[in-house]
């Protein structure tokens, strides 16, 4: 099988009889090369189908133009609409963005974070996985003082720039509700508390408790991946208690999902019997019977905020500059899974 060969600037320059750095110095639109050679050289490009090798422009220029994202997954109208609103402020100041998921893997974040440090790029924005406790990798990144912006999910031992919302203050919203509800025994579905985030949601459940005087029952309280099947699985624990919840407060909407498909199955009246309120706010909360309450975690915002503050590295190019710590208030929309009537 013949294989093609690759375009490259010396065949341009071969056809026009003119040097390769002339050719290099048309397609980077250069002041010295008169606007008729840049003509010729880009229609010679067109015709031989060149590809620039961006790789090699940024090992010689520094700056490939390139911004890595790194996301837990792609399927979730959160991180969907966070890469949506970085790929739209990146672009407009001319970068592309490189999209990676780890699928909640430490390995393959690891293998990630390598593969976009070898492409040379200019930053990366990232959230981490749920396996992820060794931050070794990440500091790597910090060592060759490539800007590092965490959103959603980020330590704080990093030192790095963070984007995300107020976790703690987000629980006591949502106790605080389900108080208001008539609810007195509130169980919480959590995220493993390794996580910072999800550790700060169930600090904020614990001490929204204690402030009215509610039970903390050790059975109540759970850990998990807040998966779909996570969500059946706590949920049917939560159920098989003696003494079993009035409300459920879930720390991923997914989770909540499953949760209320099993209080579904078991004909338990929502919210009635059992209140439930999950986080996240995904497209999904509002189409299911009974709709869950969700909190809103301003993903537009998020977004917009972490590519500003890359762009911010990048155009002040200031060594010691101020660490950008952006911390949003959370809302909750309550729908009919924890409006008691």
């Amino acid at each position: 099988m013949n294989i093609k060969k690759k375009t490259t600037i010396k065949d341009i320059a071969n056809v026009l009889n003119i040097s390769a750095a002339a050719v290099s110095k048309a397609l980077h639109n250069d002041s010295r090369i008169s606007d008729k050679t840049k003509k010729a050289v880009r229609q010679v490009a067109e015709n031989l189908n060149y590809q620039p090798n961006h790789l090699a422009s940024a090992l010689r220029s520094g700056k490939s133009k390139l911004v890595g994202v790194i996301v837990p997954r792609t399927n979730s109208n959160f991180f969907s609409s966070v890469i949506q609103n970085i790929e739209e402020v990146l672009n407009k100041e001319g970068y592309n963005i490189i999209i990676t998921q780890s699928n909640e893997s430490f390995k393959k974040e690891c293998n990630s974070i390598d593969t976009l440090l070898f492409t040379q790029v200019d930053g990366i924005i990232a959230s981490m996985a749920n396996e992820t406790v060794d931050l070794s990798y990440y500091e790597k990144v910090k060592s060759k003082g490539i800007p590092l912006i965490l959103f959603d999910r980020g330590e704080n031992d990093l030192n790095v720039d963070y984007i995300g919302i107020d976790d703690y203050n987000s629980s006591q919203i949502i106790v605080e509700h389900l108080v208001a509800q008539g609810c007195k025994r509130i169980a919480h579905i959590g995220g493993y508390k390794r996580t910072r985030i999800f550790n700060n949601r169930i600090r904020g459940y614990i001490d929204a408790l204690k402030k009215h005087n509610l039970p903390l029952d050790s059975e109540l309280l759970t850990e998990s991946g807040l998966t779909i099947e996570d969500g059946r699985t706590k949920m049917k624990q939560l159920l098989a208690l003696k003494n079993r919840p009035d409300a459920v407060y879930v720390a991923g909407d997914y989770a909540a999902l499953g949760a209320l498909q099993v209080l579904n199955e078991e004909n338990i009246t929502i919210p009635n019997e059992i209140a439930l309120v999950g986080f996240g706010n995904e497209p999904f909360t509002d189409m299911v019977s009974p709709r869950i309450s969700s909190i809103n975690q301003h993903s537009a915002e998020i977004g917009k905020q972490a590519a500003n503050t890359f762009l911010n590295h990048v155009k002040k190019d200031v060594v010691n500059q101020k660490l950008n710590k952006i911390i949003l208030d959370a809302t909750l929309v309550i729908r009919d899974s924890s409006s008691i009537k």
